[in-house]
């Protein structure tokens, strides 16, 4: 396989699983594959440098696409989207092993296990402990996440209870001006307290409203018909700097509001998408962003621990900043639940949304935290601190649930090391397949000499 091969078969590769991003445009779609095929097409060249019979080649293979996967979350700003150790979220007990090696380090050992069956065309003596060696990990990994979850506390009823909207506003409507009060009533009429209970707080997704509402006054009365006194509305708002009265700024951010239309609380984004709410480089690239709005996000100052009436305290992650494995919470301040507001409109029915809620669901067992999640067009829900979800918005729906906030989990051990566990493995496979390898070379030789 030549390197040109590689890279080719990465693009193929990513090309399956960016199914959802077809309706963004060609310049990101074409700087998104470009950055994503890099890992998977550089992998696949380097792991023919161990391609020996015998496990150590599995060994390698498994190694190097750990390496190259948790690259590609740092490469370009990183886009860790849809590792192969998300196929977990359908079997929890497996999922668990994210609490103690996160979501590459499950990617580690599913590689190996799918990859270690080769070996049995080896024909050689002891074939068949290399080739089921991968299965019985993930068995052993399979019965500790079991007493894991048999362990977990069940979800308590008497804390703050949060209302969650989806407004399932299609993304054609969302930025059109002519809807702008339409949308906002939606809102409004989906928040409001009803007969079967009165949540404590209510939530909405990213950018909810398509215009900087904490400058309307207008709408920020109609709040106060949701958002009586003692109740706080949480939601993903356009906040825009203007210096004398001109738009020099803006940011994606996520907004606390009292029943008064105060502000309590702001949380600017700041990974930010680029070509999507930001264009590098920009004197030199001619090319305009996917969302809506002439002028560029700005972003954050970073990760924050915010705290607020009522509320133990939480991890804002606006849209993708879920999707990044040890990057969820601020580590010398740990929170007590992660919340996530998203608009994956733009995905359309397809593969995106389910993808990008599996990848927010994994943050839950890597940090021992729950999760609440306000999706435009879902998926929507909450998600305990073992990964199980207590209830959810479909796809495509509009409605609200009203769940009490799960209590969060002890500290994982994830949680403390992050990402130079997984990287620790791979290191330790590395150090294997080279042991390994050179075994079988000395071998071979021996058995070049007798004849």
């Amino acid at each position: 396989m030549t390197a040109i091969d590689a890279v080719g078969n990465g693009i193929a590769g990513r090309l399956m699983s960016l199914r959802g991003w077809r309706r963004v445009s060609v310049s990101f779609l074409l700087g998104a594959l470009a950055a994503a095929a890099q890992p998977p097409g550089l992998m696949a060249w380097a792991v023919r440098l161990f391609w020996k019979p015998g496990v150590s080649r599995v060994l390698a293979l498994a190694a190097t696409w750990t390496v190259f996967e948790g690259a590609r979350g740092i490469m370009f700003t990183g886009f860790p989207w849809n590792p192969v150790g998300n196929v977990w979220v359908a079997f929890l007990p497996v999922l668990q092993g994210a609490a103690w090696m996160g979501v590459y380090g499950l990617s580690l050992v599913t590689v190996f296990a799918a990859a270690a069956p080769a070996v049995l065309t080896d024909r050689r003596r002891h074939r068949y402990p290399a080739a089921f060696s991968g299965l019985a990990l993930l068995a052993a990994i399979a019965v500790a996440g079991g007493i894991r979850l048999t362990a977990a506390p069940d979800i308590a009823t008497d804390g703050p209870v949060i209302r969650i909207v989806q407004p399932n506003i299609a993304q054609r409507d969302k930025w059109d001006p002519r809807k702008r009060s339409e949308n906002f009533a939606r809102h409004l009429q989906l928040s409001a307290p009803t007969d079967g209970g009165r949540p404590t707080h209510v939530i909405w997704p990213e950018t909810a409203t398509s215009h900087d509402f904490l400058t309307d006054p207008v709408g920020r009365t109609l709040l106060r018909g949701v958002v009586p006194a003692g109740r706080l509305l949480i939601t993903g708002a356009l906040r825009v700097d203007r210096v004398a009265g001109r738009a020099v700024g803006a940011h994606n951010s996520l907004v606390t509001v009292d029943g008064q239309g105060r502000p309590q609380a702001v949380y600017d984004k700041h990974h930010l998408v680029p070509f999507g709410e930001y264009i590098p480089f920009r004197s030199i690239l001619p090319v305009e962003k996917v969302t809506a709005g002439a002028i560029d996000f700005s972003p954050g100052p970073g990760p924050r621990t915010l705290r607020l009436p009522g509320l133990p305290p939480v991890s804002p992650l606006i849209c993708y900043e879920a999707i990044f494995p040890a990057k969820a919470v601020l580590r010398h301040d740990r929170p007590e639940w992660l919340l996530n507001v998203t608009n994956d409109a733009w995905f359309g029915r397809s593969a995106g949304p389910h993808q990008h809620f599996a990848s927010a669901q994994l943050r839950t067992v890597e940090e021992g935290l729950p999760l609440v999640r306000a999706a435009n067009t879902g998926i929507s829900g909450v998600v305990d601190a073992r990964g199980r979800i207590v209830a959810a918005i479909g796809l495509g729906r509009q409605g609200v649930i009203d769940v009490p906030l799960p209590a969060p989990g002890p500290s994982t051990i994830f949680a403390r090391f992050g990402n130079w566990i997984p990287a620790a493995l791979a290191c330790v496979f590395f150090v294997a397949s080279i042991m390994f390898f050179r075994i079988n070379s000395l071998r071979e030789m021996k058995q070049t000499a007798t004849i």
